[in-house]
């Protein structure tokens, strides 16, 4: 059963905002310390993931937009009758084009079934006459971007991330290795001693 109100869990009393970076007559370096590298991967985490991902995104739109500056639309012909088929998808097929530097070209697309041996075909070339796909459109493109940058910031934000989990790990165990030196130093002089 889950506790409701301010209380957390057995022995746990409310939630105190800040805790770390209060003033404690009881807090140790080593508190400090941890307190102030959480601080500064969780600052990093955030800062890493937004950098990153911006970049990425803002690289894939540049390239997607210059890919429709460049890439333009070309009229080929189909080289062949395109065979029938019933299930209505489109077939390969080869098609012939002029480059914009006069050659003649040839490649496959993707055409309708039972398409006529020279049907006219839009297809899309780069610069130098090569068959590329469509390029995206704008709004493609940002959902691209947007998408990718995401998907990249959030994985560099792991790197951040796992270091500073990493370091207060580190940090926790040095702090239970003191204790444990100090309870050996000190726990005879109560009387009695655990384990």
């Amino acid at each position: 059963m889950a506790l409701r109100g301010p209380l957390r869990g057995p022995l746990r009393g409310p939630r105190v905002w800040w805790w770390r970076w209060r003033r404690n007559p009881l807090k140790r370096r080593a508190d400090a310390v941890e307190s102030w590298v959480l601080l500064g991967a969780g600052a990093l985490t955030v800062l890493v993931g937004v950098a990153v991902g911006l970049a990425t995104a803002g690289s894939i739109e540049h390239g997607l937009a210059r890919e429709r500056a460049e890439w333009r639309p070309v009229q080929a012909r189909l080289t062949a009758h395109a065979p029938g088929v019933f299930n209505g998808e489109r077939m390969w097929a080869e098609v012939s084009w002029t480059a914009p530097d006069g050659s003649h070209r040839t490649g496959q697309v993707r055409v309708r079934p039972g398409s006529e041996a020279g049907t006219a075909v839009t297809v899309w070339t780069d610069r130098t006459g090569r068959l590329v796909t469509e390029p995206a459109t704008a709004a493609q493109a940002r959902s691209r971007a947007a998408l990718a940058g995401g998907l990249v910031g959030a994985g560099a934000a792991v790197v951040p991330f796992a270091g500073g989990r990493m370091l207060r790990g580190r940090l926790e165990r040095q702090r239970i290795d003191q204790w444990e030196t100090e309870w050996t130093r000190f726990g005879p002089l109560w009387g009695r001693t655990t384990g």
